[in-house]
């Protein structure tokens, strides 16, 4: 199942990529390396910093194919489509965040890192392939704006360490913290929920 879950995320952040390319006006290459940096990005920084070699698209090339796919298909559709609205770009780099936030967690778990350190992990194979994304497009990352992102990583994080502790069963790991992450960034987007910024004031 989270082999699965993980090959669809890879899938959905590679969507994104193109939508966020593809307002940039890149050329088909620009575009999939964008794809394939917010696909994989996240998932390489985890793996390396976890000294889990080899980083798993180079053990498993599939997600190289899934990535690279999602990536020509969605770019191929978008040239048909006169306007792509940006709640799909929304909602689909939303879906990718809970899935690599949770995906994340777990192999850092399953590696037998510390509570903390898994959710940090989480936090950071969800956010990082669309830091680098937003960054190759010129664009302030997502994370570093006023709109809940990360939180919504720690939530889902935090859930998942409390239920690895509590010993849940895997039907309940794996998929509670993933709507959990999923629950709270949409209810960001549709109700425009932040965080305080720094030097906000009411008067």
């Amino acid at each position: 199942m989270i082999y699965q879950l993980d090959l669809i995320g890879t899938a959905v952040f590679a969507t994104a990529g193109v939508l966020s390319a593809g307002g940039k006006r890149m050329d088909l290459f620009g575009v999939v390396v964008v794809a394939m940096v917010s696909a994989l990005g996240g998932g390489t920084l985890r793996d390396v910093i976890l000294n889990a070699n080899p980083v798993f698209w180079v053990n498993d090339p599939l997600y190289l194919y899934v990535a690279g796919l999602a990536a020509l298909v969605t770019f191929y559709a978008a040239t048909h489509v006169s306007r792509i609205p940006p709640a799909v770009f929304l909602v689909a780099d939303a879906m990718g965040l809970a899935v690599f936030t949770i995906i994340g967690a777990s192999k850092a778990f399953n590696l037998g890192a510390p509570y903390l350190v898994v959710v940090i992990m989480g936090v950071m194979t969800g956010v990082a392939g669309g830091i680098m994304r937003d960054m190759l497009c010129a664009q302030i990352p997502l994370v570093l704006r006023r709109e809940i992102y990360a939180t919504a990583c720690l939530v889902g994080g935090g859930m998942f360490v409390v239920l690895a502790h509590l010993e849940a069963p895997q039907n309940l790991l794996i998929p509670l913290p993933m709507v959990a992450v999923l629950a709270v960034r949409l209810a960001a987007i549709y109700w425009h929920m932040s965080l305080p910024v720094f030097g906000d004031s009411e008067n």
